[in-house]
């Protein structure tokens, strides 16, 4: 009868290991697939301080003003050489206000300083068929109140 008892044990024996081995089987998954998939290791630093895309060149104008800024001469010397390198590509020219004061005076001065900075363009060489003039586009305040007193362009 002892041998029928040394069975008995070594099945339960055998029984409560491969519970045992499941519940750390189970538990090792669970954390493996709660942690992702491994980590790569970090780009250098200056790869990772590189902007995703380069933000559009802005002109920025005097209050009340729709005169080039001085400044603006060499920033669209750059967009238009790069206008220029690519015939197809249109340069949309978006001029901002702000809401204070009378909406239709900063809509009309958003829109002459876009013109201002499409003709300096046109100056520098650009195709005015790839030049486009956005609608005047109010700013939404909060910020700096030069942004204001901008003009975007973008080429695409």
């Amino acid at each position: 009868m002892s041998d029928a008892n040394d069975d008995a044990q070594n099945v339960a024996l055998g029984v409560i290991a491969a519970v045992v081995a499941l519940v750390i089987a189970g538990v090792l998954t669970l954390s493996i697939s709660r942690s992702g998939p491994p980590k790569a290791p970090k780009a250098p630093a200056q790869a990772a301080a590189a902007p995703a895309a380069a933000a559009a060149p802005r002109v920025y104008f005097e209050v009340d003003s729709d005169a080039l800024p001085g400044d603006a001469a060499e920033l669209l010397a750059r967009v238009a050489e790069e206008a220029r390198a690519k015939p197809g590509a249109a340069v949309l020219i978006s001029g901002f206000h702000d809401a204070s004061g009378d909406p239709e005076h900063n809509a009309d001065l958003a829109k002459r300083r876009a013109q201002a900075v499409r003709h300096a363009l046109e100056a520098n060489g650009v195709a005015p068929a790839q030049l486009v003039l956005d609608k005047p586009q109010q700013t939404l305040g909060g910020g700096d109140a030069r942004e204001a007193r901008r003009v975007e362009l973008r080429i695409q």
